[in-house]
């Protein structure tokens, strides 16, 4: 599917809005996603928006990036960004920008390893902390980047 942003969504985030509000805030998955289409449609473009609780599926569904020629990949890993290899080689393989999305600060949380992201270092770019706001912003920045590329020629 060409010019579109693919939003993926890791374990736990079909429960946002639910799961520990003081930390990840009231906006639903779904709220998430209304915002994300907003700002796509703005800018011409499609989003597939997506989640799941099972590797196996989100590393399907980056490889669909490549055959598809996506715009880019807006991903929240959640806990898949923690000890998932599998995900870490599969996001290596995609030809699009990756901004890697976490809702919370994973700098300033309870515990230390939750800073510790190894899917980072196959993303373009990072967005934490900054609640649900960041995955608009996210696609915000991958459709920008598309659209200079294709006035660029």
């Amino acid at each position: 599917m060409p010019n579109t942003i693919h939003v993926l969504n890791g374990p736990n985030l079909n429960l946002l809005g639910e799961r520990e509000p003081h930390i990840y805030g009231r906006d639903t998955l779904a709220d998430v996603e209304k915002a994300c289409r907003a700002v796509a449609a703005r800018h011409g473009l499609e989003l597939v928006f997506r989640q799941t609780n099972a590797e196996h599926q989100m590393i399907d569904w980056l490889h669909q990036t490549r055959k598809g020629g996506a715009v880019g990949v807006a991903i929240n890993p959640a806990a898949f960004c923690y000890n998932s290899v599998p995900v870490l080689d599969a996001l290596k393989m995609c030809d699009c920008p990756v901004v890697e999305v976490h809702i919370s600060n994973i700098h300033n949380r309870e515990a230390e390893w939750r800073a510790h992201t190894i899917t980072a270092v196959a993303a373009t770019g990072m967005i934490s902390g900054l609640g649900a706001m960041g995955y608009s912003l996210a696609v915000e920045w991958l459709a920008q980047k598309f659209n200079a590329s294709m006035a660029k020629g």
